[in-house]
């Protein structure tokens, strides 16, 4: 075997490992990118429990292949990079959002889990508030109708008190 073939197949190896280990995967179109502002991207990615990458799109297919995902067959094409999240299924996502609303990159594809998402539902989950947030708003939400519960309750004992105080001062 020739020496630039073993270095494709382990490319392959070290992809498939990247796959398999990673909740999400969001592939981006990387043209026009300039530099500076890729740097940035990966730091942010970096910062976030991301990595970036970018391979030759017949060995990124060999790689899912392997690992029984054919949903990307079609759509490996063109200029594209790759974000591995490791930690969060949205994590790639929202580090790429600056990048793509600055029309640096645009998204493409992705999968989380086993499940393919396309560029319209990549967009939404870079839009979604952080996991803190969400969970604030729920808490809120949840919280809502007792406050209610416990005003309503207090609002007799409240007027009774009013009343007394009226009563008490009238004298």
């Amino acid at each position: 075997m020739s020496k630039n073939f073993e270095m494709k197949q382990q490319q392959v190896q070290d992809i498939k490992a990247k796959i398999e280990k990673a909740t999400s995967i969001i592939f981006v179109d990387y043209c026009g990118i300039n530099v500076a502002d890729d740097t940035e991207m990966r730091n942010a990615l970096r910062t976030a429990g991301c990595e970036y990458h970018i391979y030759k799109n017949r060995i990124m297919k060999k790689a899912l292949n392997e690992c029984g995902i054919d949903c990307f067959d079609d759509k490996l094409e063109g200029t594209l990079a790759v974000a591995f999240s490791y930690n969060s299924e949205i994590d790639a996502a929202k580090s790429m959002k600056a990048a793509a609303d600055a029309q640096k990159v645009k998204f493409k594809f992705g999968l989380i889990g086993k499940n393919f998402i396309d560029e319209a539902e990549l967009k939404a989950l870079a839009e979604l508030p952080s996991k803190e947030i969400l969970v604030a708003k729920l808490l809120s939400v949840l919280n809502g109708p007792a406050t209610g519960l416990v005003s309503v309750l207090n609002g007799p004992i409240r007027g009774l008190a009013v009343a007394l105080n009226a009563i008490a001062t009238k004298n």
